[in-house]
């Protein structure tokens, strides 16, 4: 899921644009529109709080290493919110 700004990739899922000629989205255009809104909502803010980890702010983009931290820095993120 992304925002407007990755138009035109096929491997994202974005919100509904309001059509050029100044109509108005359908009903369900809007609702999708909505949880789409709700779910990066979610997942930026999950974002926003791995970050708070060290390893990860200082992890340098090196083959697979941003991979492996991210990992470990959500399963631990995981561990900790489920007790």
């Amino acid at each position: 899921m992304a925002d407007g700004a990755y138009h035109g990739n096929r491997q994202v899922i974005m919100p509904y644009r309001r059509p050029r000629d100044g109509g108005e989205l359908l009903q369900w255009q809007v609702e999708l529109n909505t949880v789409h809104k709700k779910v990066r909502a979610r997942v930026e803010h999950s974002f926003a709080q791995m970050k708070r980890w060290n390893i990860l702010r200082n992890c340098r983009r090196k083959r697979d290493g941003v991979y492996h931290a991210t990992r470990g820095i959500a399963l631990m993120r995981n561990l900790t919110m489920t007790g």
